[in-house]
């Protein structure tokens, strides 16, 4: 570290504060508190920002003499600036599990275990991509046209689907040329991911970042964040996206396919038909086993800038699932005499291999966490390392529940009066029955958690009353701080609800498929014969299983479309993936895009850009809330000698409570003491009344303590000369109103002042 003692630099160049906004975005003019401001570079999706009247500051060094000239970077275009993002929603599964690969424990010296954790992720994101393409092949192919159009009322009581009718005689109502009419829904719902997909892949991940040498503690492991390649994700995501839109396309083909090689088998069809069934089946098994070796070969480079692009297997792959699919597809539609739909398409085996495979996973996967937790054990982590199993669970629960609610409510919707199709299969059924009793206790825990809360409010009544002594006692404004304090509490509670619900989750999940295999009946039906109690408790779960997944699927839907019209609600979004989305995609090519690979090497360029224009500059960074994580990402990109002429302050931070908890690996307690250490000066603020920001928990070995004492909220307890009107509660917002912040901040912009000495801000008392 610098010597606090030295002098600056008597020819130091203008400083510069950079301010970096948090969930749910601003606009310039808020951050800089100046109604005219101007673009100094970047475009309409992520820009920085300078008032009218400091856009020329280069020019006129001497006038910022004693103070930094302040920049904004505003990026909140590039997660909720576009409307038609809304429509992430609907791939929240693949998002969910995406974060799971960076929940990775910390660990020392377990470098094939660490990439059989990414490998085995990355196969529960393959597992994700085949489930959804399988409920599209649910509901459009036995559905709707091998149930519905197979039978003379449902296909009468829907009139578009009367040219499929057998009763009508024409060329499609073969049922092989029916199936393969249908195909083309899910095949389209591949080609839609596949778009988005690449498009925002050549948005976000064909970004560049500053191209560096690496450190040698980034050779041998180092801090990951820092890495120069880590923000670069190009050739694995393009990898990914084609093994993805494979899969896609070959479980389609085999949807289509296997229905007329059953029958061609079970018949004793031609022999020229079953030999092409058998070896469709061969090739697209051949194919299917390329995929899974493309989604095991290779993960994430890091170390370097990997702008290697596998053409001719991103190129080749799709295309070749293509070819098999379109053979499927006239396979299928072959002309066969005597071949009539009835009853379901083989789903339950498929659905319920799916279940398997992905129980199976999370399990392994929970070993291997164990392992590497083991070997550096962190006490702050979240679920001792488990959370990135358990996020798993949940991501393929989240994929469950979406595709068995939409095969559900068509079904319903189809059936009309309940007599017409036979319906979805039973492990749907199954697993819509399980989530009424998944509510209970999830009811149950939060009852527990609210009580918690309560107790703890009634503890912080003696605290609020200790802090503002002397003041007149006001009981609803004591409960009213007590209760912000606790409820501010609960988001350290959250490994406690995920570990719950995702051990029930796999624990029911279990229960509903061994339920589905041995009776092969729905449960209502499973439980003719019992008790009356037992009876009726599973015709309730059937009944209100299915209700609430068809009505929560609803809700979901609703919610994206509303965002077209309501910017508020746009905004909601926008924050789920401000938090969601900072990731790069490593697991899952068809999550929502990672918005930091544009904005930390935006970041990144324009710090280094300032301190290097002139001998003597310097910078400090300021972030709020996901701010603060933006800023300490591309704080890590920088070269030593970069990082010894920036400042970093975070307020409302979630650097430790979220991310140091949830992904120890590249946030835990060594990656922030490597931070505290290598940047010119840290400090941190934070409230108890803030649900997301808290300290950092670092000690003062590097330096001064990054965290000082807890800033006062509300500013004031009643009314007072200063605060005529009662002071809000602030909570997570508005830390600038805070006088404590600003003094802060004069403070650590005191080593910027050109001309004066540098000395370290001293650490504050803790309170």
């Amino acid at each position: 570290m610098p010597d606090s003692q030295g002098a600056e630099h008597p020819d130091a160049g203008t400083a510069l504060e950079l301010l970096v906004h948090g969930v749910g975005g601003t606009t310039p003019q808020e951050m800089l508190d100046d109604p005219r401001t101007v673009r100094i570079t970047g475009d309409d999706t992520a820009a920085v920002f300078r008032r009218a009247d400091d856009a020329d500051a280069e020019s006129r060094p001497d006038d910022y003499r004693g103070k930094p000239v302040p920049e904004a970077y505003v990026w909140c275009n590039l997660t909720s600036g576009n409307s038609a993002r809304a429509l992430w929603l609907l791939l929240l599964p693949f998002m969910v599990v995406n974060l799971a690969h960076w929940m990775r424990p910390t660990t020392r010296g377990r470098a094939r275990t660490v990439r059989l954790y990414g490998l085995l992720v990355r196969l529960a994101g393959l597992t994700l991509t085949v489930l959804l393409v399988a409920a599209a092949c649910e509901v459009a192919l036995d559905l709707a046209a091998w149930q519905c159009a197979g039978t003379r009322a449902c296909a009468e009581q829907h009139g578009w689907l009367g040219f499929l009718s057998p009763a009508e005689g024409g060329w499609w109502s073969h049922p092989g040329r029916r199936l393969a009419l249908a195909a083309v829904v899910p095949a389209a719902l591949t080609g839609l991911l596949w778009y988005l997909s690449r498009r925002t892949w050549s948005a976000y991940e064909s970004q560049q970042p500053m191209t560096r040498e690496p450190e040698p503690d980034e050779e041998s492991g180092g801090v990951s964040l820092g890495r120069p390649g880590f923000w670069y994700g190009r050739r694995l995501v393009a990898r990914l996206r084609a093994a993805h839109t494979a899969a896609g396309l070959l479980t389609v083909a085999a949807a289509v396919g296997s229905a007329a090689a059953r029958f061609d088998r079970g018949s004793g069809g031609p022999a020229p038909l079953d030999l092409l069934g058998w070896l469709l089946d061969a090739a697209i098994v051949a194919c299917a086993a390329v995929v899974v070796w493309v989604v095991c070969r290779r993960g994430r480079s890091e170390n370097r800038l990997d702008r290697e692009l596998d053409e001719h297997l991103v190129r080749r792959l799709p295309l070749a699932a293509l070819v098999l699919l379109a053979l499927a597809l006239v396979y299928a539609g072959w002309d066969r005499p005597g071949w009539q739909s009835a009853g379901r398409l083989p789903g339950d085996a498929t659905f319920g291999a799916i279940a398997f495979f992905q129980g199976l996973l999370v399990i392994v996967l929970a070993v291997v966490a164990h392992v590497l937790h083991r070997t550096r054990p962190d006490p702050r982590a979240a679920m001792r390392g488990l959370g990135g199993p358990a996020v798993v669970m949940l991501a393929c629960a989240l994929g469950g529940v979406m595709s068995g609610g939409v095969a559900q409510r068509v079904a319903d919707w189809l059936d009309g009066a309940g007599t017409s199709i036979v319906g979805p299969p039973v492990l749907l059924t199954w697993q819509a029955s399980v989530i009424p009793p998944l509510l209970v206790l999830l009811l149950l825990l939060c009852g527990g958690l609210a009580w918690r809360a309560w107790r703890l409010r009634r503890t912080e009544l003696g605290t609020v009353e200790r802090d503002y002594a002397g003041e007149p006692r006001d009981a609803a404004r004591t409960r009213r701080i007590a209760s912000t304090r606790a409820m501010a509490t609960l988001t350290d509670r959250a490994p406690l609800v995920v570990a719950t619900t995702a051990t029930a989750t796999l624990l029911l999940g279990a229960g509903a498929l061994a339920g589905a295999l041995t009776t092969d009946e729905t449960p209502s039906g499973a439980s003719d014969g019992t008790y009356a109690v037992v009876h009726g408790a599973a015709q309730t779960a059937q009944a209100l299983g299915s209700w609430l997944i068809g009505v929560g699927f609803i809700l979901f839907v609703t919610w994206g479309r509303r965002a077209y019209k309501d910017p508020s609600a746009r905004r909601t979004i926008g924050i789920l993936w401000d938090v969601g989305t900072f990731w790069p995609r490593a697991a899952h090519p068809f999550a929502p895009p990672c918005y930091a690979e544009r904005a930390v090497p935006d970041l990144t360029w324009r710090m280094v850009t300032w301190t290097r224009a002139e001998e003597g500059r310097r910078l400090v960074i300021s972030g709020h809330s996901q701010g603060s994580v933006l800023a300490a990402a591309a704080v890590w990109q920088l070269t030593p000698a970069d990082r010894k002429r920036v400042a970093l302050l975070t307020y409302g931070s979630p650097l430790e409570r979220l991310y140091g908890r949830w992904f120890p690996a590249h946030f835990g307690p060594a990656a922030l003491t490597s931070l505290h250490a290598e940047v010119d000066c840290w400090r941190n603020l934070y409230r108890i009344t803030d649900p997301i920001g808290g300290p950092v928990r670092l000690p003062g070995d590097c330096g001064p303590a990054v965290d000082g004492a807890p800033l006062k909220d509300p500013l004031a307890y009643g009314r007072t000369p200063e605060h005529p009107l009662p002071a809000p509660i602030l909570g997570h917002g508005e830390y600038q109103a805070d006088p404590a912040f600003a003094e802060e901040r004069e403070r650590l912009l005191a080593r910027l002042r050109p001309g004066l000495p540098g000395q370290r801000p001293q650490a504050t008392p803790e309170g």
